[in-house]
C-alpha cells in the first residue's frame, strides 16, 4: 500500500495557484521558493505618487502569491508614462515587504516600478544612473519613499543582502530590486556647486547641446535636478 502523504492538500493548492497565476495573463516572476513563505502571508499598503492610485491588502498567503492581487499589482506598478503593464517579480515584493516590516512602515509611496524600454531609453538620454539593462525593465525593481525613517529602511535593506539597494538621500527615496546583491549611493555631491557656478534648474533639466558630451559631474547633477524637480511637483 502506498504511504499516506500529508502534503497532498498543500501541493494541490500550490498547483491550482500556479494555474490561476498563469491564467491572469500577467507575467509573474517566481523564485524557487516563491510558494514557500514560513512566516505566512504578506500584505502591502502602497500609494502611487504619480497616479494617486493605491493598493492595500495581501498579495500572498501561506500557500503562495494571490492571483487577483498580483494582477492588481501589475496594473498599479505599470509604466504610467506609456500606460503599459509589465512583469511582477514576487521576490521584489517580498523584499519591499520585509524592509517595511523591519522598520515598522505602514505605507510606502511608489515613485517608479516597471519601466518599458521606451521610457528607459528616454530617461537614460537625460539622466545619470539609468542602466541600459535596468532591473525596472524586468519588473524586479521599485523606487519608494516613506513618511519616516527612510535612512533606517535603507540600512535594513542593506543588511538583508537580498538584491540591489540604491540610496538617494537628497531626492528622498530608495531603490530596491531582486537582482544581484549590490549597493550604491547618489547624494548630490557637486550639485549645489554647479548651481552656484551659473547653472540654472532649466539648464540642468534641458537636453544637452548638440555635440556636447556631458561630464560625469554634469550627468549626476541632471539626475538629482530631475528627481528633486519631480519630488517637489508631487508635494504641491
Amino acid at each position: 500500500m502506498e504511504p499516506i502523504r500529508n502534503d497532498l492538500p498543500r501541493n494541490r493548492a500550490v498547483l491550482r495557484r500556479r494555474d490561476l497565476l498563469l491564467a491572469t495573463g500577467v507575467c509573474v516572476l517566481l523564485r524557487r521558493n516563491a510558494f514557500a513563505l514560513p512566516s505566512g502571508g504578506r500584505r502591502l499598503a502602497l500609494k502611487n505618487a504619480h497616479t494617486g492610485e493605491t493598493f492595500n491588502g495581501a498579495y500572498r498567503d501561506a500557500t503562495g502569491p494571490l492571483p487577483d492581487a498580483v494582477s492588481d499589482l501589475a496594473v498599479f506598478l505599470r509604466d504610467f508614462h506609456v500606460d503599459k503593464t509589465g512583469p511582477v517579480d514576487i521576490g521584489m515584493l517580498d523584499f519591499l515587504a520585509a524592509v517595511m516590516a523591519a522598520t515598522n512602515q505602514t505605507r510606502a509611496t511608489v515613485l517608479s516600478a516597471f519601466r518599458t524600454r521606451e521610457t528607459n531609453e528616454r530617461l537614460k538620454a537625460t539622466t545619470f544612473g539609468v542602466a541600459e539593462q535596468s532591473q525596472h525593465l524586468y519588473g524586479r525593481a521599485i523606487d519608494v519613499t516613506f513618511d519616516r525613517d527612510l535612512g533606517g529602511a535603507e540600512h535594513a535593506a542593506l543588511a538583508m543582502k537580498r538584491g540591489g539597494v540604491g540610496w538617494y538621500p537628497r531626492s528622498h527615496f530608495i531603490h530596491l530590486d531582486s537582482g544581484p546583491t549590490r549597493s550604491w549611493e547618489l547624494d548630490g555631491a557637486g550639485f549645489a556647486g554647479l548651481l552656484a557656478s551659473g547653472y540654472s534648474w532649466q539648464d540642468l533639466l534641458a537636453p544637452p547641446r548638440p555635440g556636447h558630451v556631458l561630464t560625469e559631474r554634469e550627468r549626476l547633477a541632471r539626475l538629482h535636478a530631475l528627481a528633486r524637480h519631480e519630488y517637489l511637483l508631487r508635494r504641491r
